[in-house]
């Protein structure tokens, strides 16, 4: 599968880990997705959606890490969205949306954090 080459302005680590993530637009009141993650780090999420999010919009997030705790709730803000090619079979016309979180608490930092290293470090051992 081709990576994609686009400048890499992360500050924490990601990992793939299938969520569910609940995103309500704080542009239009009527709008609630329910979509999973790409990828997700201490700092922010991937998201696929079949439409677009305009940058720098600011959303609600609900995320359930499929830990059984409590879902996180916090706000985000949409920082990048790129459309994935027509030619990609899997999912055509679908958009990668990058939320950095915002007004995250600690310790659901810490419960990301604490998943994002322990995946990590399975990788490493896996290569």
């Amino acid at each position: 599968m081709a990576k994609w080459e686009g400048l890499d302005r992360r500050k924490f680590p990601r990992i793939k880990y299938p969520c569910l993530v609940v995103i309500h637009n704080n542009e239009d009141d009527k709008d609630v997705l329910l979509t999973h993650t790409e990828n997700i780090g201490i700092g922010g999420v991937c998201v696929i959606f079949k439409k677009n999010i305009k940058v720098f919009c600011p959303v609600d997030l609900e995320v359930d890490l499929m830990d059984f705790g409590e879902h996180i709730k916090c706000q985000g803000r949409v920082v990048w969205n790129v459309q994935r090619k027509m030619s990609e079979q899997k999912k055509p016309l679908f958009y990668d949306i990058g939320i950095e979180f915002q007004d995250i608490k600690d310790e659901d930092q810490a419960r990301i954090e604490e998943i994002v290293c322990r995946l990590e470090d399975k990788e490493k051992e896996a290569a």
